[in-house]
C-alpha cells in the first residue's frame, strides 16, 4: 500500500466533511431563525425547535463518525436484511404504529420516538442495489436478470410509499435506484423507456385520484394565485419571502414570512426564509456549497476500490442531487409541492441522520481510495 493511500485512509475527503459539517451548522442557525415565532406559538418556548435540533445535529455528527470508521464493505452482508427491514418497517405504518399527521401516514411511534421509514428505505435501497448489481456486473445488461427485479422493487416500493401518501418520497427512491442503474451500465434506451413509463404512471396515479388532492397540488403550482388563501397560500407566501431577500437580503433573523405567514418555515420551506433574510447572495453560495458536494461525491464515486464502492457513492450523491432538486424547485414554484427537505439545513431528525450518516459511508468509502 502506498504512502499516499495510507495517508487518504487516516483523513478521507476533507472538503467533503467541512461541507457537510458547515452546511449541518448553517442549518442550525436558519432553523432558529426560521422557527423562532412558529416555536413560540407552538410550544411557548422560542428555542425549542433550536434546542431540538441541535440534539439531532450531535447525534447525527455521532453517526456521520461511526459509519466514517466502519468498513463499507460490512454493509454487503446485510443487504438483503436491510432491504426486508425497509420493507417491513413501510408495511408497519398501516397498524396501529403508523402515525397520522396532516393527512398523511409517515411516521411510526414508540412513545415520544418517531421514525420515517422512508427515509430509512433511501438507504437501504442504495446498499441493496449496490451489493445486487456489483455481485455480477454483467446482470444490467439483461432484462430478465438484472433489469426487471429491480424494476419489480421500484413498484414495491413506489406502492409502499405512495399509500402513506407520499408521493415525493416514492419518486425519490425509484430516481435513486433507476440512477445506479444507469451509474451500473444500464442500456439508454431502458433508461428512456422508464422514464417514460414513469411519467405516464404519475400523470395516472394523478388524473385517477378520486379526491383531486394530487390535481389540486398541480394547479396550485401552474397558478398559485387561483387560490391564494387555500393550496396556493404556501407557494405564495415562499414567492413572497424570495422576492423580499432582493440581492443581499433583509438580513439574518428579519424575515416576515417566518412571523406565521409561511407555514412550518424551519422545514421544507427554509429555503425561502434563506432567500428572504440572506438574499440572492446567500441562495446562490448554499447552491455552490451544493454543487461542490456533490462534485465531491461523484469523484469518490470514480476512485472507489470496487464496484460496491462506487455504486454506493453514486447512490448517496445522487439521493443528495434530487432532493436539493426538487426542495428549491418547489420552494421557487417550479414544480408542484412535494414535501422533500432541504439536506443538512431543514429541520427533521431522521432526515439529518439518514444524510449525515450516509455522507459518513461515503467518507469511509473515500478513506479507501487511492487518489
Amino acid at each position: 500500500m502506498s504512502k499516499k493511500k495510507k495517508k487518504r485512509m487516516k483523513s478521507g475527503d476533507f472538503v467533503l466533511t467541512i461541507l457537510v459539517l458547515g452546511l449541518v451548522v448553517f442549518g442550525i442557525i436558519m432553523v432558529f431563525s426560521a422557527s423562532y415565532y412558529s416555536s413560540i406559538s407552538e410550544t411557548g418556548d422560542p428555542y425549542a425547535y433550536l434546542k431540538d435540533d441541535i440534539k439531532w445535529a450531535l447525534l447525527g455528527a455521532f453517526v456521520m463518525l461511526t459509519a466514517a470508521m466502519v468498513d463499507y464493505h460490512i454493509y454487503k452482508r446485510f443487504a438483503p436484511a436491510l432491504l426486508l427491514l425497509s420493507i417491513l418497517l413501510l408495511g408497519l405504518l398501516f397498524t396501529p404504529l403508523g402515525e397520522t399527521r396532516n393527512y398523511a401516514t409517515r411516521w411510526l411511534g414508540v412513545g415520544e420516538f418517531t421514525l420515517m421509514p422512508g427515509e430509512v428505505a433511501k438507504i437501504c435501497a442504495i446498499i441493496f442495489v449496490s451489493w445486487f448489481l456489483s455481485r455480477d456486473p454483467k446482470r444490467i445488461h439483461s432484462f430478465l436478470r438484472g433489469v426487471l427485479p429491480l424494476l419489480i422493487l421500484c413498484g414495491v416500493y413506489f406502492g409502499l410509499v405512495i399509500l402513506q401518501p407520499n408521493l415525493s418520497t416514492a419518486i425519490t427512491i425509484c430516481a435513486i435506484i433507476i440512477g445506479i442503474m444507469f451509474v451500473a451500465g444500464l442500456n439508454i434506451f431502458y433508461l428512456i423507456s422508464i422514464g417514460v413509463l414513469g411519467a405516464a404512471g404519475v400523470a395516472l396515479l394523478v388524473f385517477t385520484d378520486e379526491d383531486g388532492y394530487r390535481m389540486k397540488r398541480i394547479t396550485s403550482f401552474l397558478d398559485p394565485f387561483q387560490d391564494p388563501l387555500g393550496s396556493g397560500w404556501q407557494v405564495i407566501q415562499s414567492l413572497l419571502a424570495l422576492g423580499s431577500g432582493g440581492l443581499f437580503g433583509v438580513g439574518l433573523g428579519k424575515s416576515i414570512q417566518k412571523t406565521l405567514y409561511l407555514p412550518e418555515p424551519q422545514n421544507d420551506f427554509i429555503f425561502s426564509i434563506i432567500g428572504e433574510e440572506l438574499g440572492f447572495l446567500g441562495c446562490l453560495l448554499l447552491i455552490i456549497c451544493y454543487i461542490v458536494l456533490i462534485w465531491r461525491g461523484f469523484h469518490i464515486a470514480l476512485n472507489a476500490p470496487d464496484l460496491f464502492g462506487t455504486l454506493v457513492a453514486a447512490g448517496i450523491t445522487i439521493m443528495l442531487a434530487v432532493q436539493v432538486i426538487l426542495n428549491i424547485a418547489v420552494v421557487t414554484s417550479s414544480m408542484p409541492p412535494t414535501g422533500i427537505t432541504l439536506p443538512f439545513v431543514s429541520y427533521g431528525g431522521n432526515a439529518l441522520l439518514l444524510f449525515m450518516g450516509s455522507f459518513g459511508i461515503l467518507l469511509n468509502i473515500s478513506r479507501h481510495s487511492a487518489t
